[in-house]
């Protein structure tokens, strides 16, 4: 079927046959409006990658095989480790 043919067996359905809730059961209530776009903004902002912190920044950087192979065998967070190994070492030590 072509859209038009769809739309035309749409258009065909009696209004006798539309969907009209009875009262009793909560769970077949129709939503309204504002529940479905509530709806549909919730699943929008779930949708993605979570928004970074704002204070972290992308680099390049080349690491030793051994030490890559150290962190990332402590499963998964290894970035965030070696991050703060990096500022515990700070805390003794000048980057210069």
């Amino acid at each position: 079927m072509n859209r038009n043919e769809v739309l035309a067996a749409v258009r065909a359905i009696p209004p006798s046959s539309d969907f009209v809730w009875d009262g009793k059961d909560e769970d077949k209530r129709p939503s309204t409006v504002e529940e479905m776009q509530a709806a549909s903004e919730a699943a929008r902002k779930g949708r993605g990658r979570p928004a970074g912190s704002g204070n972290k920044e992308q680099v390049a950087i080349r690491f030793d095989n051994d030490v890559l192979a150290a962190f990332r065998a402590a499963g998964p967070g290894w970035q965030t480790r070696m991050n703060a190994a990096l500022r515990d070492w700070l805390k003794n030590h000048s980057p210069a």
